[in-house]
């Protein structure tokens, strides 16, 4: 516990809706100990209302910030001058900032440069400019998706017999990943993009492998998640690292059990070839048949 990383989370309440919040505090939560949970917005406006028992159920700090004048978010100013004042208290390693606004950029920037871990939330409207300015950023709309397409599966396994339930789980992983690609739209630098991803994926695995061509996967999923701060494998679908790059099948999959602990699985990963490189492997082998 003594080594957990010490995050305050900021909240741009008039960015950001209630209906987020268990994500956001659940995924701050598994990355390190929240110090301060703080939330930033005019209290004295109707549209607040909705996370008024939000904040009294989650023990959060309300930070009220009148508009001084009207279409100014002055709730973004009171964010900034909070999370500077936290930073040189010196007792923090992360901070944690919950918004779609490009305004926190330069915040996230200056943080980073003072060798703060920074963890941005936000919608996929969210520019790229924030997104990049982190070290990860997480979408919460799409998180919020997968949380409850999990719960209306899990009440659908319930509810079905057997035969239905093995039809179910048996669905092509294709064309899962083809409902991905079309519910977003392509972005060459987004870790959601999963044509951008898979060419990452080659690159990365050409780069850094070793001379067989295999890559442990703790190492891909660490090279990926520099380049990308916005890659998360829930952006697909999935709970976990291994699966989704199986799903994508342009590796070979290498499971070695540890010799300490046969509970561990190391996983190492290599390209398959491709089709060209394939078919010029069979005509050789044919030819040397002969």
């Amino acid at each position: 516990m003594d080594n957990e990383m010490k995050l305050a989370v900021l909240i741009d309440a008039e960015n950001i809706s209630g209906a987020y919040i268990d994500i956001i505090l659940s995924e701050a939560n598994g990355i390190g100990d929240v110090i301060y949970k703080r939330i930033y917005g005019n209290w004295t406006t109707s549209q607040m209302a909705s996370w008024k028992n939000t904040i009294l159920d989650n023990a959060i700090q309300p930070i009220q910030q009148y508009s001084n004048t009207t279409k100014k978010n002055s709730s973004d100013s009171a964010l900034i001058i909070d999370a500077m004042d936290l930073l040189y208290q010196n007792n923090l390693d992360g901070f944690c900032i919950v918004s779609s606004d490009s305004d926190f950029t330069r915040l996230a920037s200056r943080l980073r440069e003072s060798q703060k871990y920074v963890i941005g939330m936000g919608e996929s409207k969210t520019p790229r400019s924030f997104i990049s300015a982190c070290n990860k950023f997480l979408y919460l709309d799409v998180l919020l998706t997968q949380t409850q397409e999990t719960t209306v599966e899990e009440e659908e396994h319930t509810a079905l017999a057997p035969k239905t339930c093995i039809s179910h789980m048996d669905k092509s992983v294709p064309s899962h990943t083809d409902d991905i690609i079309n519910e977003f739209s392509p972005d060459t630098t987004s870790g959601k993009d999963i044509k951008t991803i898979k060419q990452a994926l080659i690159k990365l695995t050409e780069e850094n492998s070793d001379d067989n061509g295999w890559i442990f996967s703790g190492t891909l999923g660490n090279l990926l998640n520099k380049q990308f701060s916005d890659f998360d494998v829930r952006n697909f679908g999935y709970k976990k690292f291994v699966p989704f790059i199986e799903s994508l099948k342009m590796f070979e999959v290498n499971t070695i059990t540890d010799t300490k602990n046969e509970t561990v699985k190391h996983n190492y990963f290599r390209l398959k070839p491709l089709p060209r490189q394939r078919s010029h492997m069979i005509h050789r082998r044919n030819n040397r048949n002969k």
